[in-house]
């Protein structure tokens, strides 16, 4: 925390002085106290209650002056809040490989709900899209802030609602930039505080280089966050691939999305379960679409001064009022 006017702090030292003046007093008063001989009179005069209840209001009112003080002095605080226009594309591979079961029920189904979570956790202000990609890439809702649109969605993606078979990775940060791009008027040309994130779990197989999306999301200033997901024993059926005969292993290949990452800026991680997916997102969620500022916070100690003073009124008008 920092200050705009730290020399205003030096009135604590006079809040110090009374608190130091108020302890010296109740000693006096203690002291006088005992030159009552008549213990009766003493009784009607000062009738016996809980001792700290009389230092309640005093102790109220000097915390009251010392948040006063330093809400005086102006006091700062770093504090983090979501960009103006701030978009991110959710990316999610729908290849046949993602039908593999090595995550419980399968990779696309736990992508599906992790990105559901996703979606939820991300302030509301947030624009945000989404895009289903296998052997091409498709926007399957453009970057928006309704959140019930994005949702439909992500239960709309599977397997071939993407073209053919592959992996069109590069396609897939391709067309989240263009989104981006195109999100309003002046997009095209002050591209808006933005991130990708892709999840896939396998290598680029086919369309556009990812080295090439990758140079253009860095001209851009788009980081690219990227999740491998999956595990080195997926396998799936025959069936799954379009006809007969036993499983064909698919293990995860997370090299091509690394390399993305890195060359971004963003950040790469690894799942092999949906807990582990979740924990990602949830990384991710922490840092996309924020920017730090220093903001003054000096009305919170103002609020809770005056917060301390109506209690302390409060303790003098109900334990110590005289009634007629």
């Amino acid at each position: 925390m920092t200050w705009l006017s730290p020399e205003r702090l030096w009135l604590l030292a006079a809040v110090a002085a009374l608190v130091v003046a108020y302890v010296v007093l109740q000693r006096r008063r203690s002291k006088y106290a005992v030159r009552f001989t008549n213990l009766k009179l003493l009784d009607r005069v000062a009738p016996a209650r809980p001792q700290w209840r009389r230092h309640v209001p005093a102790g109220l009112f000097l915390a009251m002056l010392a948040l006063l003080v330093v809400g005086f002095a102006r006091p700062q605080s770093e504090v983090q809040v979501p960009r103006e226009r701030a978009t991110v594309l959710v990316a999610v591979d729908v290849s046949r490989s993602m039908l593999a079961t090595d995550v419980d029920p399968d990779r696309l189904t736990a992508a599906k709900a992790a990105a559901h979570q996703f979606v939820a956790d991300l302030p509301e202000q947030f624009n945000v899209g989404l895009v289903g990609f296998a052997g091409t890439a498709s926007v399957f809702v453009p970057p928006v802030t309704d959140r019930a649109a994005v949702d439909a969605g992500i239960d709309r993606l599977a397997e071939g609602t993407a073209g053919r078979a592959g992996t069109a990775i590069g396609d897939a940060i391709a067309t989240s930039l263009e989104a981006i791009r195109t999100l309003d008027a002046e997009a095209g040309e002050d591209v808006p505080p933005a991130r990708v994130v892709v999840l896939s779990d396998g290598a680029n197989t086919a369309g556009q280089d990812p080295a090439e999306a990758a140079t253009l999301a860095t001209e851009l200033g788009v980081p690219v966050d990227a999740i491998s997901f999956g595990t080195e024993n997926g396998t799936i059926g025959g069936s799954a691939l379009g006809g007969g005969g036993g499983g064909q292993r698919v293990p995860v290949d997370g090299q091509t999305l690394q390399a993305v990452a890195d060359a971004t800026g963003g950040n790469y991680f690894e799942a092999g379960s949906a807990e582990e997916l979740r924990s990602a997102y949830a990384d991710i969620g922490s840092s996309v679409g924020f920017e730090t500022e220093t903001q003054d916070v000096s009305a919170r100690f103002i609020g809770f001064g005056l917060l301390f003073a109506v209690l302390a009124a409060l303790a003098s008008m109900f334990w110590f009022a005289r009634l007629p």
